[in-house]
């Protein structure tokens, strides 16, 4: 397994960015009457003499929906925004060749988040303590995102996700095709880095382990 880092001025992120070193990477309307033609009193029906229907039922207040926050990628004038937190589905909880796909895909997603938000929480839970490969990441991308600076760029799709699953086995590994965007670093005071992290799009293996807290990454690899 290898890595190789791509940090300007002491500060890089890894140029095989995430993925490439991928290891394996938002009126009511009122009716109008005349206010001084008031209705006679033959006009207004008693009680015992209202029919259904005859009384004019006043129309509730209708909620105003709130707005749903968009979605804004990062650029040069500043961070990105609301960036869709990833949802694990429950298929990623399941200990099958389809389970373990699902998961690894939802890691990727969580790796892909980190990178726009550097929030790295979500990676972090679904990484083992001992994967270094992932701890790395993490940490690159927490440096990446220190003080005031920001990424642009980063985000990981993973088009293809095949589970080499064998039941019965303390791990399993998933090949997995990750395509990540280029990756600029910015400074507080709106500068880029100089070095760039170009887009790529690599062939890369996750291997996971399932327990009692379902699955976790615990090594990751590129394909050679």
């Amino acid at each position: 397994m290898t890595s190789r880092t791509c940090f300007s001025e002491r500060l890089r992120l890894p140029a095989l960015s995430a993925v490439a070193v991928s290891v394996l990477a938002l009126t009511s309307c009122s009716g109008g009457g005349d206010p001084q033609a008031g209705p006679t009193a033959s006009a207004v029906a008693s009680p015992a003499q209202s029919t259904p229907g005859s009384a004019s039922a006043t129309p509730s207040a209708t909620p105003t929906p709130k707005p749903t926050p968009v979605y804004k990628p990062a650029d040069a004038k500043g961070r990105a925004q609301n960036v869709p937190v990833p949802v694990k589905p429950p298929l990623a909880d399941k200990n099958t060749k389809e389970g373990l796909e699902a998961f690894t895909k939802y890691w990727f997603q969580a790796l892909s988040y980190a990178y726009e938000t550097g929030n790295t929480e979500l990676m972090e839970l679904g990484s083992g303590s001992n994967c270094r490969f992932c701890n790395g990441l993490r940490d690159n991308i927490k440096n990446a995102w220190q003080g005031q600076q920001w990424l642009v760029g980063g985000k990981i799709q993973t088009p293809s996700v095949t589970g080499l699953y064998k039941q019965g086995r303390t791990s399993q590994q998933a090949t997995v095709q990750v395509i990540q965007q280029e990756i600029t670093i910015y400074k507080a005071d709106g500068k880029p880095f100089p070095d760039v992290t170009k887009q790529t799009n690599t062939g890369s293996q996750a291997v996971l382990k399932f327990d009692s807290s379902g699955w976790t990454v615990i090594d990751l690899g590129l394909i050679r």
